[in-house]
């Protein structure tokens, strides 16, 4: 089969390229050669192609002759998404439908959007919470998700062109940047093994679900391989886990003493978040192979192999 990553030069990208290409012809599409340096240096037998995620970019050109499409292209991210609403909801949702009509034209057989599992929710009375929950986002950037889920259904009522959504959880583990702005597990990690202060937004009592990145892209590989009449899928542990206690698990994991700063809590953040993962277990079994403790030692040995 022949794949395209639509933004996969990033965290999820790098890791799906690595998985997929054990067994399929994969396409990385973004829009720098700079973020392509990672994976060059993994020597992947993938192929690269710089182009633009935007209004004027030649979709048709990025998925000529693919059979799968995954779309993980995003100019948004989580916890600032609602500081420019309009230009967020344009530059994702108005350029995923150049996107998609593109997949049309060129006959592709399947889009895999990766969605959100927290943000498309909002905030819920209740955890875990599946496939099936009504959406109240309270960010741009649950709005976007939901929104480009809802396209792709339409895609497929008026073009046939078959989908399938991976609303995920909190991924984290190797290549990952560690810079704060996403993946809390992948930065305290870092921050602790570099002797630095742990910024918590808000009390640390924020509950998420967290999974590691290897199980995440198995799993989603299953989903897109499968022929499940179902088209939505979460990804997660099933487990909620506040900040709080994941401190904790990673100054336990480290054998390690935080240094936390508690500063003002966002807007964006719901309080409350995990996935349940019982329709993609009754189908393709178990998902988590990596608990959080093993997974929070990967993700520091791997840093420590890679000196960052």
């Amino acid at each position: 089969m022949r794949v395209a990553l639509i933004g996969g030069a990033g965290f999820i990208g790098t890791n799906l390229a690595i998985h997929l290409s054990k067994n399929e012809d994969v396409t990385i599409v973004d829009r720098s050669e700079k973020y392509f340096s990672t994976m060059k240096s993994l020597d992947l037998p993938v192929k690269y192609l710089v182009a633009p995620f935007e209004l004027d970019a030649n979709f048709d050109e990025q998925v000529k002759n693919q059979d799968i499409v995954y779309h993980l292209a995003s100019t948004v991210i989580p916890g600032n998404s609602n500081n420019n609403i309009a230009n967020e909801l344009e530059a994702n949702i108005i350029v995923t439908c150049k996107l998609l009509d593109a997949c049309v034209r060129q006959g592709v057989k399947k889009v895999v959007f990766i969605s959100s599992g927290g943000a498309v929710y909002g905030k819920q009375g209740e955890c875990p919470i599946d496939e099936d929950t009504l959406s109240y986002p309270i960010s741009s950037y649950g709005i976007e998700k939901i929104t480009i889920e809802k396209l792709l259904y339409l895609y497929r009522y008026i073009h046939g062109l078959d989908y399938r959504v991976v609303r995920l959880a909190n991924p984290y583990g190797p290549y990952q940047r560690p810079n704060g702005k996403l993946g809390v597990v992948t930065t305290f990690v870092y921050e602790m093994l570099n002797d630095r202060k742990l910024q918590v937004y808000g009390d640390g009592n924020v509950v998420r679900d967290f999974i590691y990145i290897e199980d995440a892209v198995k799993a989603i590989d299953k989903v897109v391989q499968g022929e499940s009449n179902y088209k939505t899928f979460n990804i997660g542990s099933g487990m909620g886990v506040s900040v709080n206690n994941l401190i904790a698990v990673i100054e336990h994991t480290l054998k390690k003493t935080a240094k936390v700063e508690y500063i003002h809590g966002r807007s964006a953040d719901v309080p409350v978040n995990y996935l349940d993962i019982n329709r993609y277990e009754s189908i393709y079994g178990r998902l988590v192979e990596t608990p959080l403790k093993e997974g929070i030692k990967k993700t520091a040995d791997f840093m420590r192999d890679f000196e960052l």
